[in-house]
């Protein structure tokens, strides 16, 4: 058994799909007489800047062909199908000889190296090198090519230019996958007739609708009921119509089958670690790396602001130092916004989102060279641990109940028309729009990798967006 990776092979201006490529490949393998016996969906680090939105590699496990005619069908294939001539597009190519035939997720009895595994988990968190996948796929005997206008890769030797093929890190890391994560789910593609890329897709909301109130919530992800917006039809010029996403490949499926909509051409179900957090990591603040993903418990410093293009900033600090974070709820996040907009100095929180070392926005909305540079956390979600439920106010005259005033620095309050006194401030209840509970950004502002609330598995009671 074999299995072929590959990535990068989509543009952001021109189109093409990942998925579409290796799932051509698939239909190659089976002409050739193969047979795919799995097909994974791999998401990689969502920080990395020269990503297309999905930043995915994909994984065939393919019984029934040699390693050799396996490789030289995907270097033709991606060679065909990758938008090459994209100076950010540099397709890669990984063929790794493994028998996967049985259980590859298991890392005690996996046949896939230990250090791909860890590779693999690096490229969730990590932004690694093409000197490193190569490196380790030559020392592991892997057949892989590079491809695009960094410089082609010799097919005979499946030895590209380092420097070129950057899609052989994420495919590296689609061949270690199974030992690197423990959680999976599921996504139906479907793709349109391929002339049609480029045009508005013919998708009926109702039935989008329909059909995903009828397997929520094992089918997540599908609309955003807040915003009325159909999310599993991509607005990128690409050859996808619709992605289902959920934990039952039979419920994907279903779903999938019940929308009205243009012609689909073909159609395929991967088993990814999408909706599962795969790239966020225990944390403290003021000890983060640039680019990786985070889960931090933190103390609400200041009130919440809201900046110019709407975004909600709040300061959180650690609660064992005098470390802090910018923390932002972008304005695509909507509703979202106003749970963060909520918290109050002295809130207990946990939140998790994407660490970056950022310019310090001025007041015109500009960001000079040489501007200050701020520890900040991209908002995916947040889990409020305790709530400040009092306030301390002046205190107010029990016989007139009107306020009192000072009586003096050290003296307390009186009431200047009872002369009723109060040895000082007041705590009063306050109302509090949030609950202890997890929070996070509605579905339409969701990143592919983030893990819904809906799935369960939180420590604390949640609110999930639907």
């Amino acid at each position: 058994m074999t299995i072929v990776a590959v990535d990068d092979t989509d543009s952001r201006t021109d189109g093409m799909c990942t998925t579409y490529v290796a799932t051509l490949l698939a239909e190659r393998f089976a002409s050739a007489g193969g047979r795919v016996r799995r097909r994974l969906l791999v998401r990689l680090n969502p920080a990395v800047k020269h990503k297309t939105r999905g930043n995915a590699a994909v994984a065939l496990h393919v019984d029934g062909i040699d390693a050799g005619d396996a490789f030289d069908l995907a270097y033709e294939t991606v060679g065909e199908r990758s938008v090459v001539d994209d100076p950010r597009t540099s397709p890669g190519v990984v063929v790794a000889d493994l028998d996967v035939s049985a259980d590859p997720f298991t890392p005690s009895t996996s046949p896939i190296p230990t250090d791909v595994g860890e590779f693999a988990a690096r490229a969730l968190r990590e932004r690694l090198t093409v000197d490193e996948a190569v490196a380790l796929a030559d020392e592991h005997g892997f057949r892989h090519a590079g491809l695009g206008t960094g410089g082609d890769a010799d097919a005979d030797s499946g030895r590209g230019d380092p420097v070129s093929g950057r899609g052989r890190i994420g495919a590296l890391a689609a061949v270690g996958a199974p030992v690197a994560f423990d959680d999976w789910t599921y996504e139906r593609i479907s793709y349109r007739e391929f002339d049609r890329c480029g045009t508005s897709r013919e998708v009926d909301a109702e039935s989008v609708f329909a059909a995903a109130e009828a397997e929520y919530p094992t089918v997540w992800d599908t609309v955003d009921r807040g915003t009325g917006e159909v999310v599993c039809v991509p607005n990128a010029p690409g050859p996808i119509l619709h992605g289902i996403r959920g934990d039952d490949p039979v419920a994907c499926r279903a779903v999938a089958d019940a929308i009205d909509s243009e012609p689909i051409d073909r159609a395929a179900t991967f088993l990814t670690n999408q909706g599962t957090d795969a790239h966020v990591e225990p944390g403290r603040i003021g000890d983060l790396r640039d680019g990786a993903g985070y889960r931090l418990a933190g103390v609400v410093a200041d009130a919440p602001e809201t900046k110019r293009g709407g975004h909600v900033h709040v300061e959180v600090e650690s609660p064992n130092d005098d470390a802090s974070l910018l923390c932002v709820a972008f304005a695509p996040t909507g509703r979202f916004r106003d749970r963060v907009r909520s918290l109050r100095p002295g809130d207990r929180v946990t939140v998790c989102g994407e660490h970056e070392v950022r310019a310090v926005a001025s007041g015109t909305g500009a960001n000079p060279t040489g501007s200050p540079r701020r520890s900040t956390l991209k908002l995916e979600k947040l889990a409020v641990r305790d709530l400040v439920r009092t306030e301390s106010v002046t205190p107010t005259c029990p016989d007139c109940e009107r306020t009192m005033s000072s009586a003096g620095r050290g003296q307390g309050y009186r009431c200047r028309d009872c002369g009723t006194s109060a040895s000082g401030r007041v705590d009063r209840p306050v109302e509090r729009a949030l609950s202890e509970t997890w929070y996070e950004v509605p579905p339409a502002a969701r990143r592919h990798v983030a893990k819904p609330l809906i799935r369960g598995g939180f420590d604390a009671p949640s609110h999930p967006e639907r």
